[in-house]
């Protein structure tokens, strides 16, 4: 537990990061059948076989981000046990429980994370 969050701040947040978990994976499973490859073969329309390529590209990207978003899940719950979770990976600063609240997953401060945004557009 962290020593910068209440036991039921700790508990709460535990409990949304493994619930978050199951939700991503049962997510992730049920999309492998849509990010699947298109069959060229099959006898559909022009039309058609294009709202298939597009649909498995969004399917496929979709599933990308909560493969990430579960990595980043993994990683919270790793700190949870190392009693590092609410710590900001890169000031080492802590995280506001709201925003660990909001997103249980959150790797960084609101400081450091609006930071690491505003590097990234330029």
């Amino acid at each position: 537990m962290s020593k910068y969050l209440t036991l039921e701040q700790s508990i709460e947040l535990h409990q949304k990061l493994l619930s978050l978990k199951k939700e991503i994976e049962d997510i992730i499973n049920v999309s492998n059948e849509s990010a699947k490859p298109v069959n060229l073969d099959e006898p559909i329309g022009r039309i058609s076989r294009m709202d298939a390529i597009q649909v498995q590209s969004i399917a496929k990207a979709t599933r990308e981000n909560l493969i990430l978003k579960s990595k980043q899940v993994d990683a919270s719950l790793e700190d949870y046990r190392n009693d590092r979770y609410g710590i900001c990976r890169m000031c080492s600063n802590t995280i506001a429980y709201t925003r660990l609240s909001a997103r249980p997953e959150s790797p960084f401060c609101l400081d450091c994370q609006s930071a690491i945004e505003k590097r990234a557009k330029r």
